[in-house]
């Protein structure tokens, strides 16, 4: 049976973390490792951990370059086939989420990636909507022209093809590294399932303003500068619209 590794990476997220560590450890599904890369917190995640500590779950609590090094170091962690990246706050969407995932193709042949959709929901776990963009029947590298399509949280990858997060990018490096790993790609497997319950989070302006900038950059490179700009004018007009 193909094994999944779930990846978390923390910062003084004891307000948060504590419904993820459940979630996890509740999956119906046996073959699933859970990796918690922690940035040295200054509150009591790290008691947390320790808390719902069990022969599954592997931690560290150290200095790191940000993020997206976070993840790259949790990934050398790993045992299992695939790789899925669950925020403190993210919860996958049932107890038998991961069982009905992995079970919805044949062990035999296993795709390098593997998709379905996000609800998003608040503070307490309480369901608010779907996620505005919704997946599309097929996946591929050039879906990402019109946005993100697929969470990151419900993007999961088979690790032999997994490549680093590029450190270039601060704030919008899964974008680039979701795009990179579908060029990688032979097979992308929509599993028809709603996989992952994504906790609704405020970002600052400033974030916001600098992860579009990023993103931007990120299409051009990947799709080309006239592509980008007409798509972006696009978005502008769709936005406008509605």
């Amino acid at each position: 049976m193909n094994k999944l590794s779930v990846i978390t990476v923390t910062y003084n997220a004891e307000k948060t973390l504590e419904r993820t560590l459940k979630s996890v450890s509740g999956q119906t599904y046996p073959y699933v490792e859970h990796i918690v890369v922690d940035g040295k917190s200054e509150d009591h995640t790290v008691s947390l951990i320790q808390k719902y500590g069990n022969s599954a779950l592997k931690w560290v609590s150290e200095s790191d370059k940000g993020l997206y090094d976070a993840m790259n170091k949790a990934v050398t962690m790993t045992t299992g086939d695939y790789l899925c990246f669950l925020n403190a706050g993210d919860t996958f969407y049932t107890d038998d989420t991961v069982e009905r995932m992995m079970n919805s193709f044949e062990a035999a042949s296993p795709p390098d990636i593997i998709y379905g959709e996000t609800a998003i929901v608040d503070d307490s776990g309480k369901f608010l909507f779907m996620r505005r963009l919704s997946v599309p029947e097929t996946l591929s590298w050039k879906s990402f022209k019109q946005g993100m399509v697929v969470c990151h949280q419900a993007f999961i990858v088979k690790k032999t093809i997994f490549e680093p997060y590029s450190l270039d990018y601060r704030f919008s490096a899964d974008v680039d590294w979701c795009i990179r790993m579908m060029k990688k790609s032979r097979r992308i497997h929509n599993t028809y399932l709603t996989l992952i319950n994504y906790l609704n989070e405020g970002v600052t302006t400033a974030n916001r303003k600098a992860s579009l900038k990023e993103r931007y950059r990120i299409m051009v490179k990947h799709y080309g500068q006239v592509s980008t700009f007409l798509h972006h004018l696009w978005f502008a007009l769709r936005a406008v619209l509605k």
